[in-house]
């Protein structure tokens, strides 16, 4: 592992990445945890807060290149920034049901997948990974 592609990354990539990864940390700990108790809501907060600085951070970040400097997952930060805020608006209104299924889709679907494609051959994370 070398972390100076990173570290040699814009500050809006590194930005970026460290804010998915602690949102990957925190996002796991919420899946093993009790659902409902105040660390769990203060921890869920934080993970609102890094994956809505994910989803915005990536608008200046234009690695992929397929419409004029924007891909697919500048769309999929688009609907993130919407449905982040209508998942914790459905816990507070106490529809728990979608509350959890929005929160474990953006967990799978915004954080993990496209974690994934991270690790793809040129990218600054596999890079990071496997030099």
């Amino acid at each position: 592992m070398d972390l100076a592609p990173l570290l040699d990354a814009p500050g809006v990539v590194q930005l970026h990445a460290y804010c998915a990864f602690g949102a990957l940390v925190l996002g796991s700990v919420q899946l093993l945890r009790r659902k409902g108790s105040m660390s769990h809501r203060v921890t869920g907060y934080a993970w609102v807060a890094l994956m809505l600085v994910i989803a915005v951070s990536s608008f200046w970040i234009h690695e992929i290149d397929q419409w004029n400097g924007f891909s697919l997952i500048h769309v999929l930060s688009g609907l993130t920034i919407v449905t982040v805020p209508l998942a914790v608006l459905a816990a507070s209104s106490g529809n728990i049901r979608r509350h959890r299924i929005t929160m474990l889709t953006l967990f799978w679907i915004a954080l993990v997948v496209t974690g994934l494609f991270t690790l793809m051959p040129g990218r600054i994370l596999h890079r990071v990974l496997f030099g």
